[in-house]
């Protein structure tokens, strides 16, 4: 059984112009099967709070969250907001660090917040140079509140159909 074609679904999907960014965002395929929920996101989205839950198929054998699925869904978050904010390139993640301080215990809410001085540094070297490699740092937060994972997500920014030497 076939769950979906990728390529053109998700070009149905981004071209589906009456859904939210929120919408888009937890029906992308790797969001919904993982149950994802946005529970805020700026227009221009320079902040967003991502619920990942904890449930059978998150749990790792010890009942925690698997930290794959924290992997996932901190990765595509700061590329979508570049997009968002400097439409015309081409945004992906270049590396993912991760730093599992606690155990994901209960439910987590990924805290993702679009700095403006970075923002200024990517306008700034995007006119200069006509690319960018911003980090951002990103949190996963538990129902206590407690920090149990850090996140530096490093984006690269380039122009459309750039390709590294290095590919």
């Amino acid at each position: 059984m076939r769950l979906i074609n990728s390529h053109n679904e998700l070009k149905l999907l981004r071209n589906f112009d009456f859904l939210s960014d929120r919408r888009r965002f937890e029906w992308y395929p790797p969001c919904f099967l993982m149950r994802v929920k946005v529970i805020e996101l700026a227009q221009d989205w320079s902040m967003a709070r991502i619920r990942l839950p904890l449930n059978w198929l998150s749990a790792n054998a010890a009942g925690n969250m698997f930290g794959g699925y924290q992997a996932a869904l901190a990765d595509p978050v700061p590329a979508l907001a570049c997009l968002k904010r400097f439409p015309g390139y081409r945004v992906v993640t270049k590396k993912l660090e991760i730093d599992f301080i606690r155990v994901g215990n209960s439910n987590l809410i990924l805290h993702f917040d679009f700095d403006e001085r970075i923002s200024r540094t990517i306008e700034q070297q995007l006119n200069e140079k006509n690319r960018s490699t911003p980090c951002f740092m990103m949190t996963f937060v538990r129902e206590d509140g407690e920090i149990c994972t850090r996140i530096k997500n490093t984006v690269a920014i380039r122009p459309k159909g750039y390709v590294s030497k290095h590919e």
